[in-house]
């Protein structure tokens, strides 16, 4: 890529984060629909955005998906609709049954097991507490794995103290998975001090791959003149590396979706600059960042890395044997 102008010559430390971009749901879930596509053909259709990222989405597009907002916009077909990584109220499947429609469910393990924790505390007898941000897919879909008044939503610290519960001695909480990390144990501190008997999930709620994204941001966010994050407006976990970051130490932070995006005039003259992607941004659009950063400066990368993930998610058994090729893992990686 050729940039428009050369900006400066200055010297720049670009800090680049690992882990970053695809978690093993993202990639199970694009993985999903690339082997439907492969099985039956096209079009497979898909209820919302699979995973937050336009580019991803547009890709899936060329080869055959057909992304719809509800199910009443597919027509009566034999061909597949699949549910996004975020996950469904449990009316969605039901519908689709109801249609007759072969559904496939993408969602990512992880937020299943937050469904799970919900559904167990109903089990003991609790009204169930969801730390989360309303409007969010992945809120909606776990607020409908119950019935209307099982479950209430905290947002903050102030729902937390705003909180007038029917018995306060049974009350167990779960969050989103793509919260802030930080943001969430000061909702939790509010909700523990005022409801010390609340009962916690049995498992930890928010994933491996949001904790470990916050944690490498932290770290090279120290000093940072300023900080890029790759990802969607809509995407919660990235636009909560942006708060992260500069939480953190950075001068400033930014969320772009892309080279294209990025406001060069603010980065003559600084020194250091972190760059890391949301769990739903491709490898793709990091590598174009990182070439158009030494196209304008003299830019060279600094690896800040605290884990590395092995994490593997498999698709559901009905896709397991369909092969695909070089180009067809590529693009599920990010790659291209």
């Amino acid at each position: 890529m050729t940039p428009d102008k050369q900006t400066t010559t200055n010297n720049m430390s670009l800090r680049l984060c690992g882990p970053r971009g695809f978690c093993a749901g993202v990639d199970r879930a694009i993985q999903m629909v690339v082997l439907a596509l492969k099985k039956y053909g096209a079009p497979v259709y898909v209820r919302h955005e699979i995973v937050h990222n336009r580019y991803v989405v547009e890709g899936l597009e060329a080869k055959g998906a057909v992304f719809v907002k509800e199910l009443d916009q597919i027509p009566q077909t034999n061909q597949p609709v699949i549910f996004s990584a975020h996950g469904v109220p449990k009316t969605v499947p039901a519908k689709a049954s109801a249609r007759n429609l072969m559904y496939l469910d993408a969602t990512c393990p992880l937020v299943s097991k937050v469904h799970k924790q919900a559904l167990r505390h109903l089990r003991y007898g609790r009204h169930v507490l969801l730390i989360g941000h309303a409007g969010h897919p992945e809120v909606i879909g776990t607020m409908g794995q119950v019935k209307e008044g099982d479950m209430t939503l905290i947002e903050s610290v102030e729902d937390a103290n705003s909180l007038e519960p029917k018995d306060a001695e049974a009350l167990g909480f779960v969050s989103q998975t793509t919260l802030s990390v930080d943001d969430t144990e000061e909702v939790l501190a509010a909700l523990q001090k005022r409801f010390p008997k609340m009962q916690a999930p049995a498992a930890e709620s928010i994933c491996y791959a949001t904790t470990n994204r916050q944690d490498v941001v932290k770290l090279a966010a120290v000093n940072a003149d300023h900080f890029l994050i790759v990802g969607a407006p809509n995407s919660s976990n990235s636009m909560r590396l942006v708060e992260v970051a500069l939480k953190a130490g950075s001068k400033k932070a930014m969320l772009v979706q892309g080279a294209h995006e990025i406001p060069w005039e603010e980065f003559d003259g600084a020194s250091i600059v972190g760059l890391s992607a949301g769990a739903s941004a491709p490898e793709i659009l990091v590598d174009e960042i990182i070439e158009a950063f030494k196209q304008r400066y003299n830019a060279t990368i600094e690896l800040t890395e605290t884990v590395k993930e092995g994490e593997n998610f498999p698709v559901t058994k009905d896709l397991r044997k369909v092969e695909l090729t070089a180009q067809d893992m590529a693009f599920v990686n990010g790659e291209q």
